[in-house]
């Protein structure tokens, strides 16, 4: 293979690549977001610099389920989104994600940076309950429940929409062959394309179970400020670097 064509693929392997060439499509993605209050010292250890930790200590742990995902196919996955800011802009922090699908891991680590590790999720509607698990080695470290449908969000979906716009900054570090840092950033994107087709609010609650590989209790739910369901249509594009920890 001549070096033009190694340099036009759009991921490893060679044979097979893991994912294809963005940006990246996502219909009827679904999502279920309980916001809560933590501890304000624990949360600043959870922010790398530059980032600005709030005034208030608001946490947001997110299940999304997608069933329709242009070059990643179906998948779902969760984790813990920490609002901040950088530079004055309010933005959030992508702190843990957790997924059960290779090509989405894979494309989010190498991209974009997304802290993505290989677990269980699971999003379900039971009964009269929006349910999300996380289920990481065989154990329950995190169960989400929401009334389902209880409030439909005032707006016509433009709060959603511009909640869903909202910079997102991940910390990505990939290091060289010689096991140093050889990508060491913070990488801002923003979702396009966002048509939201129904969001709602109701109670929620949130229980994290302790685990060493999968930390989300790291970050202690002091009082829950509310809970979100949603689902969308948009676009995930390419990224870029807002702040270069290597120069």
């Amino acid at each position: 293979m001549k070096a033009h064509d190694i340099l036009e693929l759009p991921s490893m392997p060679l044979a097979g690549p893991s994912y294809p060439a963005g940006p990246f499509r996502f219909v009827d993605r679904e999502y279920m977001i309980i916001s809560y209050e933590t501890d304000a010292d624990m949360l600043r250890q959870f922010l790398p610099e530059p980032l600005v930790p709030p005034a208030r200590p608001i946490v947001h742990y997110e299940w999304i389920k997608m069933p329709d995902s242009s070059g990643f196919g179906s998948y779902t996955e969760t984790g813990i989104v920490i609002s901040c800011s950088l530079e004055g802009e309010p933005v959030n922090f992508v702190s843990q994600m957790y997924l059960d699908s290779e090509a989405p891991i894979s494309a989010g680590r190498e991209i974009w940076g997304f802290p993505k590790k290989y677990a269980h999720p699971k999003l379900e509607l039971v009964n009269d309950t929006l349910t999300g698990t996380l289920v990481y080695g065989g154990q329950l470290v995190a169960m989400g429940t929401m009334g389902y449908k209880h409030e439909r969000q005032a707006g016509d979906g433009a709060s959603t929409s511009a909640q869903l716009a909202k910079t997102q900054i991940n910390l990505k570090i990939i290091p060289g062959a010689d096991g140093r840092p050889e990508i060491c950033q913070l990488v801002a994107l923003n979702l396009t394309e966002i048509t939201v087709k129904g969001s709602w609010t109701g109670p929620g609650r949130l229980h994290l179970v302790p685990h060493v590989n999968a930390p989300v209790a790291d970050l202690p739910v002091s009082r829950i400020v509310g809970a979100q369901h949603f689902i969308a249509d948009l676009t995930l594009p390419y990224g870029r670097t807002v702040h270069d920890y290597l120069r």
